[in-house]
């Protein structure tokens, strides 16, 4: 699993998890990012990948991305087993679905007053997040 961890500052020792604000923050960005793919045009490949209802989704991902960042371990073990590549192993995601999602998440990390730095490496991950998942 890719991680922002790297952007952990040495001498602070603190996980992404805190530097981004913690829970609220996190569930900030998704909502934000949900928001995005819901009503932006430019993200209708990557809307339609979803159903129409989104709070599920909402849910998953911040509790995904709460874990990933260094929190509360939720998601996995309500899941036990699972990966973020294992969750979407079954939906068709072209390279547009891809680019589109990796920008909406990027957008959503600079709407929601992300650290510069911080926004920066996850973007990253993202993007190589979402190449992994290209599958036509």
């Amino acid at each position: 699993m890719v991680s922002p961890n790297t952007a952990q500052p040495a001498s602070q020792g603190t996980t992404p998890f805190d530097m981004i604000g913690g829970e609220a923050q996190v569930r900030r960005f998704v909502d934000r990012f949900y928001d995005l793919m819901d009503s932006d045009p430019d993200y209708s490949t990557l809307r339609a990948l979803h159903a129409e209802d989104l709070e599920p989704m909402r849910a998953s991902l911040a509790d995904f991305l709460i874990a990933w960042l260094g929190g509360p371990r939720r998601w996995f073990e309500e899941r036990p087993g699972a990966c973020i590549m294992s969750a979407h192993g079954k939906l068709t995601i072209s390279r547009a679905a891809a680019e589109q999602w990796t920008h909406a998440m990027a957008r959503a990390l600079a709407d929601s007053d992300v650290d510069p730095v911080l926004a920066s490496r996850m973007g990253e991950a993202f993007s190589g997040m979402a190449r992994a998942m290209i599958n036509c």
